[in-house]
């Protein structure tokens, strides 16, 4: 039986882990990826994230500097809502990767806590 995307979403939240923005805050010493779209990311972000599409994110993770081919480094993932995320969290989790959170709320989540952002393209 097929599945809509929010079950697929609902499916990976039962594997991964999620961390609210307080706990994500308490951990911006990890690799931070933003996986929306470019112009998402451009529109602006968690300090210090760095920009890996989820449409890329397995073939261009292991090109980010904190990681560097290490699959054992912190790494949290966040998306606008947390829907991206934590497919993402589930694929790299697929790939090794053994310390990988998603950011429950996302972007979104994160702003309407009021925690810092900024705009990379300024």
């Amino acid at each position: 039986m097929a599945m809509t995307a929010m079950e697929l979403v609902a499916s990976a939240k039962q594997t991964i882990t999620e961390i609210d923005a307080s706990q994500a805050q308490a951990k911006l010493g990890a690799a931070l990826i933003d996986v929306r779209e470019p112009e998402e990311y451009a529109a602006g972000c968690l300090p210090g994230a760095v920009n890996i599409p989820r449409g890329v994110l397995e073939f261009r993770i292991d090109g980010h500097p904190q990681i560097q081919g290490r699959r054992d480094g912190e790494v949290i993932l966040y998306c606008q809502s947390g829907g991206r995320s934590a497919l993402a969290a589930e694929a790299l989790g697929k790939l090794g990767f053994t310390r990988v959170v998603s950011l429950a709320g996302g972007y979104k989540g994160w702003s309407e806590a009021g925690l810092p952002t900024q705009h990379p393209s300024r």
